[in-house]
């Protein structure tokens, strides 16, 4: 034990900016993958057709929240399995593995019943009807996907708390090409494959899923790393403890992922409002503010993961140093994300609709998505580094003000109120985004605090005695 805390601990900046680029790489690369099938999604999808475009955009933004739901909840197992792989204490790793699954496919067989009831109302969320029948069949097929997906976050989480981010980069790499590959064939029916349009794009996403659940858990049965956690898992004990400290862990990431992504899928909602033009060229921004979101996100799990490693052991210098350092490696990707949206705006547009009227509406929302790129990096970094250290309550609070009372109120007056439209959803962000940020800072500052005075108390006792 004492050679892995040596080991886990940083002595300089430089050596935290490796440990994060090591940990955070392949993670980076998985999410390119994803940012890659998005992209191709919506070229492929806008290609042919804008129905299918506007209803691929209106049923991604409510299948979102839930997907950013699971999630998040698969998250609280990281910080879990990080400290206890921290101690080097690998079977108890197991069994919150086992547990972990559990809860995990209960609460995708919960958001699943509570999307299916959603099906019998897609009618009333005020969209063009031209779309309702595209978007009814494709909603149904994404359904099938949350069972799979749970699967794969909880064994993802699980490998990315031991530091292990490699393997699921590379089952999330190869899903990504069955993905795009089946969405070739069956979007536009090549090889002799049916002609399915948004239909073939979602049955590519169920069976890239599927596909990638069963890798998973093929690999965590038979490679040498996992042995113990897969023998364990495959014990009868779980326990009923186990179960209720994950649904501690997990529910309030949940929850502050479902808020979050809620006011995006809100946005989509809104923006359905002013006409199917309006929401395909939501959709596109959307899908090219991804370049930006998912990259910061894999420096914040990488920053989770560390976070969780020391909190196992109470280092809080290296928890300090490492948030701090996965801090600046998100500051130079958001810049870098900035930058390509400015100078390649027309040519990012244009990727993904030969509709005119929808590039025009989706080049006037590119401004307001470079302005809230460096509050995103940062909330993204504060939020995994709480979550690392297992507080994650204060998220619960800290979402809800910034997203439903600060956020969504912003975003109804722009729109609306103001006449912005589309735009007005887009800069609406930047002010939701800043409420977040200020108020993680502080409260992750205050967490540190009550955590080094709390083991300060402690180790005085023991001297004391």
């Amino acid at each position: 034990m004492k050679g892995i805390i040596r080991k886990l601990k940083p002595e300089t900046y430089m050596q935290s900016y490796r440990s994060l680029l090591r940990i955070g790489f392949p993670v980076l690369v998985t999410q390119i993958g994803v940012i890659a099938v998005n992209f191709a999604d919506t070229m492929m999808v806008g290609a042919y057709g804008l129905d299918e475009l506007a209803a691929s955009a209106f049923v991604n933004s409510l299948f979102v929240i839930a997907t950013v739901m699971l999630m998040g909840f698969a998250g609280g197992i990281t910080p879990l399995i990080g400290a206890l792989y921290g101690k080097g204490d690998h079977e108890e790793g197991g069994l919150t593995l086992r547990a972990g699954l559990q809860v995990n496919i209960i609460v995708a067989l919960v958001f699943t019943i509570v999307m299916g009831a959603g099906y019998f109302i897609l009618d009333r969320f005020g969209q063009d009807p031209d779309i309702l029948p595209l978007a009814r069949k494709y909603y149904l097929i994404i359904l099938c996907t949350m069972i799979p997906m749970a699967v794969f976050n909880c064994f993802q989480q699980t490998a990315n708390g031991t530091t292990d981010t490699a393997t699921p980069m590379w089952l999330i790499l190869g899903a990504d090409v069955l993905n795009i590959a089946g969405n070739y064939l069956l979007i536009f029916g090549k090889l002799g494959c049916p002609e399915l349009g948004l239909a073939g794009a979602g049955i590519s996403t169920l069976t890239a899923r599927t596909a990638a659940a069963v890798a998973i858990v093929a690999v965590f049965a038979w490679r040498r790393r996992y042995r113990v956690y897969w023998h364990t898992l495959t014990s009868r004990h779980a326990g009923g403890h186990r179960r209720g400290r994950i649904w501690n862990t997990s529910y309030p990431l949940m929850i502050q992922s479902g808020v979050e992504c809620g006011m995006w899928s809100m946005g989509a909602v809104v923006s359905g409002w002013f006409g199917k033009i309006q929401l395909a060229s939501y959709q596109v921004v959307n899908t090219i503010a991804q370049l930006g979101f998912m990259t910061y996100m894999s420096f914040g799990w990488a920053t989770s993961i560390r976070v969780a490693n020391f909190t196992g052991v109470k280092d809080y210098r290296g928890i300090r140093q490492t948030t701090a350092a996965g801090l600046h490696l998100n500051f130079v990707l958001c810049t870098v994300a900035s930058l390509i949206f400015f100078f390649f705006t027309k040519d990012l547009v244009h990727m993904f609709t030969p509709v005119e009227a929808v590039a025009t509406a989706s080049i006037v929302l590119i401004p307001p998505l470079i302005l809230y790129q460096f509050c995103d990096a940062t909330q993204l970094t504060y939020v995994n580094a709480l979550r690392g250290t297992s507080e994650v309550k204060p998220l619960l609070w800290i979402s809800v003000v910034s997203y439903i009372i600060v956020g969504i109120p912003l975003m109804l007056f722009m729109a609306e109120t103001l006449r912005m439209e589309t735009s007005g959803v887009y800069y609406s962000f930047s002010g939701a985004l800043l409420t977040a940020t200020l108020l993680l800072i502080v409260t992750f500052r205050r967490v540190l605090r009550r955590k080094e005075s709390a083991e300060d108390a402690k180790n005085s006792d023991l001297n004391t005695l």
